[in-house]
């Protein structure tokens, strides 16, 4: 059973979301500031398979709390989605640069929360049938030629459907946003990709905004990867390229 934390201060609210997960198959816990929510992230229980997190806590900004989340190895991978009453574009921007999976802005419909708790749980671990799905289907992700392809590229071997990537034999873990991203770069090797493309394309962003999302999330991933992270490159003023071959 997938165990979800809700990091939510609104009392009423944290019930109903606790609730309506728990009819939908969930083990729901609950958390009202962010020190409550790192301790029931980081204690002797099961981590969870999925976080909610407001960004307006009592105690410290919901950024801060996903700062701690993904700086811990026990959390670095937990997929987080952020449920707000900020909405500004800027808002959603900062979130995802602090390594949110996506985005929910309040008021929402349960139900379409529900949809993307699922969306996510699937790209995080797409190879679990456990996933029950609901009537409805969440917004579908863009799709792949490579969609159910094990692939050997260079010191990397991906697996597309399971989600899993190796380097030099050696499983390494993504999270669901550094998957795609890594996904987008290799189905597009040796094409230039602007950061504004890879904003829309892997984040889903359209906006004429100054933004460190992509290099963040690169310079993670380029970390992850170890050495196969100098297959990324830099392009200077433009934004990335994956190659093989990096140019000299």
């Amino acid at each position: 059973m997938d165990r979800i934390l809700i990091i939510e201060d609104e009392a009423d609210l944290a019930a109903t979301l606790k609730y309506s997960l728990a009819r939908e198959g969930f083990e729901a816990i609950t958390a009202e500031t962010g020190a409550e929510a790192l301790r029931a992230a980081h204690g002797a229980g099961p981590v969870p398979s999925l976080i909610l997190l407001d960004l307006m806590l009592p105690d410290m900004p919901g950024v801060e709390v996903c700062r701690r989340l993904r700086a811990d190895p026990r959390t670095r991978s937990v997929p987080i989605i952020m449920v707000t009453a900020k909405t500004d574009e800027i808002d959603r921007v900062v979130g995802f640069e602090v390594g949110a999976d996506d985005y929910v802005a309040k008021p929402f419909s349960v139900r379409e929360l529900l949809l993307r708790i699922r969306a996510v749980l699937r790209r995080a671990r797409p190879e679990d049938s456990g996933v029950r799905e609901l009537s409805t289907p969440a917004a579908p992700v863009v799709a792949s030629a490579f969609a159910h392809e094990i692939l050997d590229v260079g010191r990397l071997r991906i697996d597309v459907a399971a989600h899993k990537v190796w380097v030099d034999q050696q499983q390494i873990y993504l999270t669901a946003l550094e998957f795609k991203l890594l996904q987008t770069f290799v189905e597009r090797q040796d094409r230039v990709q602007t950061r504004d493309h890879l904003l829309s394309d892997v984040w889903g962003i359209d906006a004429d905004i100054t933004t460190r999302t992509v290099d963040t999330h690169v310079k993670r991933l380029r970390d992850k990867l170890g050495a196969a992270g100098s297959y990324i490159e830099t392009i200077r003023g433009v934004g990335y390229r994956f190659q093989l071959e990096p140019d000299e």
